[in-house]
C-alpha cells in the first residue's frame, strides 16, 4: 500500500541522486569542499553563502543551469562573452572578478547551515577580505550580508537596499554592495532579467571606482537597487525564459514550491531593443 509506494518513491530519488553524481552518493558530495577563486587585488571579490551540492560535485562556482549568475555578467557588459562555470578559474585574470563563500562546508541548501557556522563565517570572511583586499565585496543575497553586518559592524541591518552599502569591510578600502541572490529561488527577483539591472549598476560602480568614467562624486543613491528601473531593463532586454532543469529539486533541498525555478534558454533568445 502507502509505505510501499513511499519506499519506491525513495528509492527512485536515490537512483536519481546518484545518477546525477554519477554514482557519488549525497554524502560523498558533502564531503567534497569548492575551493575559492581568490587573489590580490581583484576588482569584486563575489561572495555566497556556501557550496551547493552541484558545486562541490563539478568544483566550479555557480554551475547550475537555473542560476542567473553567469547570464547576468554577460548581460550587464561586466565580461565581454557568455561564459560559464567552467571558466571560473579564469576571471581573476580576464576581469578582475573572484569567488568566495561565506561558509565552506557543503550542504543540499543553505538551511542546513546552523546560525552558528554562519556567524563564524563571517569572521573567516573578513580574515579572507582583510587578506586580499578587493575593490568591491559583492555579497550576493540579503542573508548574508545582514550576518556579516551584525557579526563584523554590530550592527542589525534594517531596511536593506541593494546596491553600495554605508560600511567599509574594517582596515581596508574595500566598499561593500549587495545583490539580490542570483539563485531561480529568490522571491523578490525570481528571473534572470529582473537582476540585471543590479549587475548593470555593480559595473558603472567598479568603472568609476578604477576612474574609467569621470563623473561626479560617487552618489550611495546611484547604486542602490531602483525596482522601477530595473523593470525596465528587464522589458527593454526582453529575454525568454525557459523551463527549469529537471534534477535542480533534487539538489536544491529547500527549492521553494511557489516560485517555479526558470532557467535560461540560449543566448540567442536574447533580444535588445536597441
Amino acid at each position: 500500500g502507502k509505505e510501499k509506494t513511499e519506499a519506491e518513491e525513495s528509492a527512485k530519488k536515490a537512483k536519481r541522486t546518484l545518477n546525477r553524481f554519477n554514482g557519488m552518493s549525497v554524502e560523498e558530495v558533502m564531503a567534497r569542499k569548492l575551493p575559492d577563486v581568490i587573489t590580490h587585488n581583484l576588482d569584486m571579490l563575489i561572495i555566497g553563502i556556501n557550496p551547493g551540492l552541484l558545486s562541490a560535485y563539478k568544483g566550479r562556482h555557480y554551475p547550475n543551469p537555473g542560476n542567473h549568475f553567469w547570464k547576468c555578467l554577460y548581460l550587464s557588459g561586466l565580461t565581454e562573452e557568455q561564459l560559464n562555470h567552467m571558466h571560473d578559474q579564469t576571471l581573476p585574470e580576464r576581469y578582475g572578478i573572484g569567488f568566495t563563500n561565506m561558509v565552506e562546508r557543503t550542504t543540499p541548501g543553505s538551511k542546513d547551515l546552523s546560525n552558528k557556522e554562519i556567524r563564524e563565517g563571517g569572521h573567516q570572511l573578513l580574515e579572507k577580505l582583510q587578506k586580499y583586499r578587493p575593490l568591491i565585496a559583492v555579497f550576493n543575497g540579503k542573508c548574508i550580508y545582514e550576518t556579516f553586518c551584525k557579526e563584523i559592524f554590530g550592527v542589525k541591518a534594517k531596511n536593506l537596499e541593494f546596491g553600495l552599502q554605508p560600511y567599509k569591510v574594517p582596515e581596508t578600502e574595500t566598499v561593500c554592495y549587495l545583490m539580490p541572490s542570483s539563485s531561480p529561488r529568490c522571491a523578490q527577483f525570481p528571473r534572470a532579467q529582473d537582476k540585471v539591472h543590479f549587475f548593470i549598476k555593480l559595473k558603472e560602480l567598479r568603472d568609476q571606482m578604477k576612474g574609467v568614467v569621470r563623473t561626479q562624486e560617487i552618489q550611495e543613491t546611484n547604486y542602490t537597487f531602483d525596482l522601477t528601473v530595473a523593470k525596465e531593463d528587464a522589458k527593454r532586454l526582453a529575454i525568454k525564459e525557459e523551463q527549469h532543469d529537471p534534477g535542480y529539486e533534487e539538489t536544491c533541498a529547500h527549492g521553494s514550491q511557489q516560485h517555479p525555478q526558470q532557467a535560461f534558454g540560449n543566448m540567442n533568445n536574447f533580444v535588445s531593443e536597441k
